[in-house]
């Protein structure tokens, strides 16, 4: 899977994707079979579910004609790393809007995305909550000229397009597929292309139980009928979006000791953590094929323990 950009000679190449045979005494006492989709693998710079999400995007910037992408992100946003990213390579320059004024602007993050070319504008909260607002879109078009607008997280029409080309054929034989939810774009494609005998599992890294209606809109808004069954969690959220308690860090470093892989805080660990706690319920039946997506995500890891002074592993 690649970007083409038609007769540009800049394409976003991945690496190939492995899927990770786990192996573990538990899975053999609940007798079920456990593996991993390593998307964190397929680039360096654009990782895991975020270069699905950019993929059709950047090729209709190409195809439009714009000359820049515009998209939001806070201060140790995995988009906005893979933004700048793959905007270089598809020969477009970036700009990410960037919520908080008073920040660290040397993280690791802005750092990455200033060394690629982003151009970074830090706003207020305030202002940053009119991200969706075409006055405030129309404000940013007259400040910066002509551009590709793509919103926060990346999801859109566009992005389920792409990450449902995440699961492939030979991905039919798991019964059931998880997934880490945040905005809800890579849930929805992949619940697009579920078969009749697969079960969607979403771990939502944020508070709340809104995120249910949410996916349910993006379902319907995106004429999204899934064929299989579709179950969303909201209690491993450790406290919201950003949060951790030092249960879900000892599991993280449970995690890379006990598979030799790496999870982030945001979203990869929660949703580890989230399956592993179903598995000690019996919530899958015996005879279960169970593939765990990693989403990447991992460059957060350095900014995490450089914000908490908390040692996380890093790739």
């Amino acid at each position: 899977m690649w970007l083409n950009f038609g007769k540009s000679p800049q394409m976003l190449l991945p690496q190939p994707i492995e899927t990770q045979s786990l192996q573990h005494p538990i899975f053999d006492e609940k007798k079920v079979n456990v593996s991993l989709l390593r998307l964190d693998q397929i680039h360096s710079g654009v990782s895991g579910n975020k270069f699905f999400k950019l993929k059709y995007n950047l090729e209709e910037a190409k195809k439009l004609g714009k000359p820049s992408i515009l998209t939001f992100g806070g201060a140790y946003s995995n988009h906005i790393y893979a933004t700048a990213s793959a905007a270089r390579e598809a020969g477009l320059t970036s700009i990410g809007i960037i919520r908080g004024e008073g920040l660290d602007r040397k993280n690791p993050t802005l750092l990455h995305a200033r060394e690629r070319g982003m151009l970074l504008h830090f706003v207020s909260r305030v202002d940053y909550r009119k991200k969706n607002s075409e006055e405030y879109i129309d404000h940013l078009r007259a400040h910066f000229g002509d551009f590709y607008l793509i919103p926060e997280g990346g999801t859109n029409s566009l992005a389920i397009q792409g990450t449902a080309e995440i699961l492939e054929e030979k991905h039919r034989e798991f019964s059931h597929v998880c997934t880490a939810l945040g905005t809800g774009g890579t849930f929805a494609g992949l619940a697009k292309s579920l078969n009749s005998a697969q079960t969607l599992l979403g771990f939502s890294s944020l508070k709340g139980e809104f995120i249910r209606e949410e996916i349910e809109n993006l379902l319907i808004g995106s004429n999204i009928h899934p064929k299989g069954r579709l179950e969303i969690f909201t209690q491993f959220h450790f406290g919201g979006y950003a949060k951790w308690t030092d249960e879900l860090i000892d599991f993280i470093h449970w995690f890379w000791k006990a598979f030799g892989v790496i999870l982030d805080p945001i979203y990869t660990g929660k949703m580890a953590f989230g399956f592993w706690e179903l598995l000690q319920t019996n919530h899958f039946p015996a005879g279960s094929k169970i593939l765990l997506i990693h989403t990447g995500g991992l460059q957060g890891n350095l900014g995490f323990t450089q914000r908490t002074g908390i040692a996380l592993p890093t790739p």
